[in-house]
C-alpha cells in the first residue's frame, strides 16, 4: 500500500485535504481531487519501521512486575511454578537443562531439601550426565553446605572417575578451605588412576604451593612412569633449575636422553639441555651437545638447532669452532637438496668435497657410500656418465688419501660389477683399474682385467691401452697377440692395420710389416684406405724399395684414378730424379 508522503498520509486520514463527494446513507463519499503520485512515496513498512526507530526499545512489549504481599499467596506462586517443572519433566524426562532449572529454583527459594531432592530424582534419571553433578555441588558450595558439597564430589569422583573436572574442582574447593590434606588425599585418590600429564602438574603445583619441594620432586618421579614421555622430562628438568637444583637437573637430561633414546632425538629437547649447560658456563658440555644432536637429529627438523649452535659459536667460540658451525650449515643445505632429488649427482660431488676439505675419514666414507647407494632408475649410458665418477672418485680417494690399497681395490670390483656390461660399458674403468694394479705391482692382475674386459665388452680404447701397458712392459709378443685380436674384432680400422705394420717395421722385421700391409690393403671394407695406402708407399720407400713402391702405384691406380694419387706418383718420380742428378754430381 503506497501513500503520497508521511505528512500526505497523515492529512489523508485526518480529514484536512478538500474532498469531493456525495452523501450515501448519511456518509459522505470522498473522492481525492488530485491522483497525480507524489515526489516522495513510502509503505506501510517503512512507516512501522519509523515508528519502531522513533519509540525504540520502549515500544516493546513489557510484562507487568509481579508483587507478591502475603505468604498465601507465595505459596500459591510456588505451588504453580511446582506443577509448571513437574509437568515439563513428565513430558520431557531426560532433558537434564530442565531439571537443572528446577533444582535451581527451589535453591533460590531457600527450599535446599526440595532442590537436593530435585537434583537426585535428575542422577537417577542419568548419573553420566557431567553438568548435573557441577551444578548439584555449585550449589551445594554457592550456599556454604560444604559437608553436602563434599559428599556429591565424592560421589561425582566415584561414579566418573575419568571425569579430570570433578577432581580439579574436588581438590580446589578442599584447599580453599584448607584441608590440605583433604586435597591430598583427593589427589592421591586422582593419581591411581594413572590420569593425563594436566592432572600430575596440578598435584606438583599443590604441593609447591604448599612449599613441600621433595613430595612434588616425587611426584615427579612417579609421573615419569605412567607418563615416561620427552615433555614430563623437561618439566622435570626446569622444575630443578628453578628450584636451585642444577645436578639433579642435570640427571634428569641425561636420564632422559638414556631412557628414551630414539624419542628424545628432538631438536626441543637438545635446544633446552645445551641451554642449560650454557647458562651453568659449561661450555664445552654444551658444544658437545649441539654437535650430538646434528649428527642425530633429523635434517629438516634442525633449523633452529643449527641456529642456536651459531649463535653460541659466535659468542664462546674460536675461528675454527665457527667454521664448523658454517660447515654444519652447508651440510643441512646439501641435505635439504639430496632430500628433494637423491639423483643430483651435482650436490653429492660438492658434498664430498666439502667433507674432504674437512679430512674427517668415516664421514667421507659415509657420504660416498649414501652416493653410490643412488644408482640411476634407467640402465642407460647416458644417466650413468655422472654417476660412475663417484666410484672413480671414491676409489682414488682410498688409494692415495687414506692409503688403503685394498679397499680401493674393493671399491674398483663393485664399480665394475654395477656396470650392465651386456648393454653398455666404461673402457675408462676398465683402463683406470688396470692402472691401479700396475701401481700396486700386480701386472697379472692388470692384465686379467684387461683380458676379461676385451672378452666381456671389446673396445678399441681397451685394445689401445691394452697395447700401450705391453709396449711400456717391452712385451712385444703380448703386442703382436693383442693387435690380431684388435684385428679381428675391427678388420676395417685402417689406424690398426697402420700401428700394427709400424710397430714391426721399428723392430727391423720388414717383411712382417709388408705383410701386414698386404693384409689390410686386401681387406673388403676399409674406413680409411688412402691413409694405408699412403702408409704403405712411404713405408715401402723408406725401406728405398722402389720399384715395390711403383708396383704400389700401378695397383692404386687400378683401384683409383684420383688426382692425388698421380701427384703423389710424380712428386715421388721426381725425388727420386733429384737424388739420381745429386748422386751424379758428387
Amino acid at each position: 500500500m503506497l501513500f503520497a508522503s508521511t505528512a500526505s498520509a497523515k492529512r489523508i486520514i485526518l480529514g484536512d485535504l478538500p474532498v469531493m463527494g456525495k452523501a450515501i446513507g448519511g456518509r459522505v463519499r470522498t473522492k481525492v481531487k488530485n491522483k497525480s503520485a507524489a515526489e516522495r512515496q513510502i509503505t506501510a513498512e517503512q512507516m512501522l519501521r519509523e515508528s519502531m526507530e522513533r519509540g525504540g526499545h520502549d515500544a516493546a512489549f513489557r510484562p507487568p512486575k509481579r508483587v507478591i504481599t502475603d505468604h498465601q499467596e507465595l505459596a500459591e506462586l510456588r505451588l504453580r511454578k511446582r506443577k509448571e517443572f513437574e509437568d515439563t519433566i513428565r513430558r520431557s524426562r531426560t532433558n537434564m537443562g530442565v531439571w537443572a532449572q528446577y533444582a535451581l529454583w527451589e535453591a533460590s527459594q531457600k527450599e535446599f531439601e526440595r532442590a537436593r531432592s530435585v537434583f537426585e530424582r535428575a542422577i537417577d534419571v542419568d548419573y553420566r550426565n557431567q553438568s548435573i553433578w557441577l551444578k548439584y555441588a555449585e550449589m551445594e558450595m554457592k550456599n556454604r553446605c560444604i559437608n553436602h558439597a563434599r559428599n556429591v564430589w565424592d560421589r561425582a569422583v566415584s561414579l566418573l572417575p575419568r571425569v579430570d573436572q570433578f577432581w580439579f574442582k574436588f581438590s580446589y574447593m578442599e584447599e580453599m578451605l584448607g584441608n590440605v590434606a583433604g586435597a591430598r588425599q583427593v589427589f592421591e585418590r586422582w593419581m591411581k588412576w594413572a590420569p593425563t600429564a594436566n592432572a600430575w602438574n596440578t598435584y606438583i603445583k599443590f604441593e609447591v604451593r604448599r612449599r613441600n619441594i621433595p613430595r612434588a620432586r616425587s611426584i615427579y618421579e612417579r609421573m615419569l612412569i605412567t607418563h615416561n614421555e620427552l615433555e614430563t622430562y623437561l618439566k622435570f628438568a626446569k622444575f630443578e633449575v628453578k628450584h636451585g637444583k642444577r645436578e639433579y637437573a642435570r640427571l634428569v637430561y641425561e636420564r632422559a636422553l638414556k631412557e628414551l633414546e630414539e624419542e628424545a632425538h628432538r631438536e626441543n629437547f637438545f635446544v633446552a639441555f645445551s641451554k642449560f649447560e650454557e647458562s651453568c658456563k659449561e661450555f664445552n658440555r654444551a658444544r658437545v651437545i649441539y654437535k650430538y644432536a646434528l649428527d642425530h637429529v633429523p635434517k629438516d627438523e634442525a633449523q633452529r638447532l643449527y641456529e642456536m649452535y651459531s649463535a653460541f659459536e659466535k659468542k664462546h667460540g674460536t675461528r675454527e669452532t665457527v667454521e664448523d658451525v658454517i660447515l654444519s650449515k652447508r651440510r643441512f643445505q646439501y641435505e635439504e637438496e639430496i632430500k628433494e632429488n637423491p639423483l643430483n649427482y651435482d650436490v653429492w660431488f660438492d658434498y664430498i668435497r666439502l667433507e674432504e676439505s674437512k679430512g674427517i675419514k668415516e664421514r667421507v666414507r659415509e657420504v660416498y657410500e649414501r652416493a653410490i647407494a643412488n644408482r640411476p632408475p634407467v640402465q642407460e649410458k647416458r644417466f650413468y656418465k655422472r654417476y660412475i665418477f663417484l666410484w672413480i672418485n671414491y676409489a682414488i680417494y682410498e688409494e692415495l688419501e687414506v692409503k688403503n690399497s685394498e679397499r680401493a681395490r674393493q671399491v674398483w670390483r663393485a664399480c665394475l660389477d654395477i656396470i650392465p656390461h651386456k648393454k653398455f660399458t666404461f673402457a675408462k674403468v676398465w683402463i683406470m683399474a688396470a692402472h691401479f694394479e700396475v701401481r700396486q705391482k700386480d701386472l697379472s692382475a692388470a692384465r686379467k682385467l684387461l683380458g676379461v674386459a676385451l672378452g666381456k665388452c671389446p673396445k678399441e680404447k681397451l685394445f689401445k691401452s691394452y697395447i700401450e701397458l705391453e709396449l711400456q712392459l717391452v712385451e712385444m709378443d703380448r703386442c703382436r697377440k693383442i693387435y690380431e685380436k684388435y684385428l679381428e674384432f675391427l678388420p676395417e680400422n685402417c689406424k690398426a692395420w697402420v700401428q700394427y705394420a709400424e710397430l714391426e717395421g721399428s723392430l727391423q722385421e720388414d717383411e712382417r710389416a709388408r705383410a701386414i700391409f698386404e693384409m689390410a690393403v686386401n681387406q673388403p671394407t676399409l674406413d680409411m684406405p688412402e691413409m694405408l695406402w699412403k702408409a704403405y708407399i712411404d713405408f715401402e720407400i723408406k725401406c728405398k724399395a722402389h720399384k715395390r713402391v711403383r708396383a704400389l702405384y700401378d695397383r692404386l691406380f687400378k683401384r683409383t684414378k684420383h688426382v692425388r694419387v698421380w701427384i703423389s706418383r710424380a712428386q715421388f718420380e721426381a725425388s727420386l730424379g733429384k737424388h739420381m742428378y745429386m748422386l751424379n754430381t758428387m
